[in-house]
C-alpha cells in the first residue's frame, strides 16, 4: 500500500515564564509559542489546538501560534516534534491513533512513541459511528445485520482512509458478523455520507461528529456507536456493545513533548491543559464540534496508549495490512 493512500481517517495558573525557563532556559521561554498539529487546519483537532493555544497565550503573556504541519499521514508533524530541541520549542497535538497505528502498520517504523516522546496530556475523546443511508430498510443495528445477510451483493462500506480506526472497525465487524464485507476507502467521511444519502453505498463508519448534522437532518441514520457508553451527542443510538459486538473504539487527541524533555515540566504542562479544558467556555466550544474534553496526567495518557496499542495490535496484525515506507 503506497503511504499516500494512507491517512489517520488531533494553561493554567501555574504554567509561567520562570517554569519555562527551568525546562531549558531562554531556548525554552521562546519555544511554546509552537503547537505542531500534523493535519489541515479547520476540522476538530485543529480547533483543539487553537482554543488551548488562545488560554495559554495570557499565562505566558505572548501569543501561541499553531502550526498545521500536515502531509505523509501526519509523519510531518510527528518527526519534526520528534527531532526537535526537549526544551518546549515544540509541542505535538495529534491522534492518539496516530500514535499507535502508524508504527504498526509500517514495514519499518519511522518512530517509537515510548521512546522518541514525553508524554503531556489526554485532552479530548471522540467517537465514530456506524451509519446507513435513507434507502436501507433497517431501524436499527440488529436488522441491517439481518438485512446484510440477505443482500451479500451489498456488502460495500465505506471509511474515511485505509489504515485508520474505521478500516479495523470494519475488520472486526466482519469477523464478529461472519459476512464477507467489501471496505471502501474514501477520503474523509463528507463524501462517505454523499454517497449514504445517494443510495451508491450500503453502511460506512466515520466519526459520529461527521455523521450527526446529516443524521438529525434525517439524511442518513446513525445506527451504533463504538464508545463504552451511549454518546451525549445522540443519547438514543445503542452502543456497538449493547448490538451484541464485542468493540470499544473511540479515538483522542493527545499532547507530547521531544523525548528528553523535564518530566516536571510534562506534569505542569499537562496540570496547566487539563485546567484550560475544564474551563466552562472551552468545554462548550468543544462539545459543539463533538469533542469530549478530557484532560489527563502523563501517567493517564501512557496508560491509555498502552491501552490501545494492547487492544489494536491483534486485530491490525490479523488483516496484514502494511504500508510502504
Amino acid at each position: 500500500m503506497d503511504r499516500r493512500k494512507f491517512m489517520a481517517g488531533c494553561l493554567g495558573g501555574g504554567l509561567g515564564l520562570p517554569l519555562l525557563a527551568e525546562a531549558g532556559g531562554a531556548q525554552a521561554q521562546a519555544g511554546l509559542s509552537k503547537i505542531i498539529f500534523p493535519f489541515a487546519a479547520g476540522a476538530g483537532g485543529d480547533t483543539l489546538c487553537r482554543l488551548i493555544a488562545q488560554e495559554m497565550a495570557p499565562v505566558l503573556q505572548r501569543t501561541i501560534v499553531v502550526e498545521n504541519r500536515t502531509g505523509g499521514d501526519g509523519l510531518i508533524g510527528i518527526k519534526a516534534v520528534k527531532g526537535a530541541n526537549s526544551d518546549g520549542s515544540m509541542v505535538l497535538v495529534t491522534t492518539g491513533p496516530t500514535m499507535y497505528l502508524l508504527p504498526m502498520v509500517e514495514t519499518t517504523p519511522s518512530f517509537d512513541t515510548a521512546k522518541d516522546f514525553m508524554p503531556v496530556s489526554l485532552l479530548a475523546r471522540f467517537e465514530f459511528a456506524v451509519v446507513i443511508g435513507p434507502a436501507i430498510d433497517a431501524a436499527d443495528f440488529k436488522s441491517f445485520v439481518a438485512w446484510l445477510k440477505a443482500h451479500p451483493d451489498k456488502t460495500s462500506f465505506g471509511v474515511p482512509s485505509n489504515g485508520t480506526i474505521p478500516h479495523f472497525m470494519g475488520s472486526k465487524l466482519e469477523k464478529d458478523l461472519g459476512i464477507p464485507l467489501t471496505r471502501v476507502p474514501y477520503r474523509g467521511s463528507a463524501p462517505i455520507l454523499n454517497d449514504l444519502i445517494g443510495g451508491h453505498l450500503s453502511f460506512g463508519i466515520v466519526t459520529l461528529a461527521d455523521a450527526l448534522p446529516q443524521h438529525r437532518a434525517k439524511g442518513v441514520k446513525v445506527i451504533a456507536v463504538s464508545s463504552a457508553e451511549r454518546s451525549p451527542f445522540a443519547p438514543e443510538v445503542p452502543t456497538l456493545k449493547e448490538s451484541g459486538i464485542a468493540l470499544v473504539a473511540d479515538a483522542w487527541y493527545g499532547m507530547w513533548l521531544p523525548a528528553g524533555s523535564p518530566p516536571e515540566f510534562a506534569s505542569k504542562l499537562g496540570a496547566a491543559a487539563s485546567a484550560a479544558l475544564a474551563k466552562a467556555e472551552v468545554k462548550e466550544k468543544l462539545t459543539a464540534i463533538g469533542l469530549i474534553p478530557v484532560g489527563s496526567s502523563p501517567d493517564e495518557l501512557t496508560k491509555e496508549l498502552a491501552a490501545n496499542t494492547a487492544f489494536w495490535q491483534p486485530i491490525v496484525k490479523a488483516t496484514g495490512y502494511k504500508i510502504e515506507n
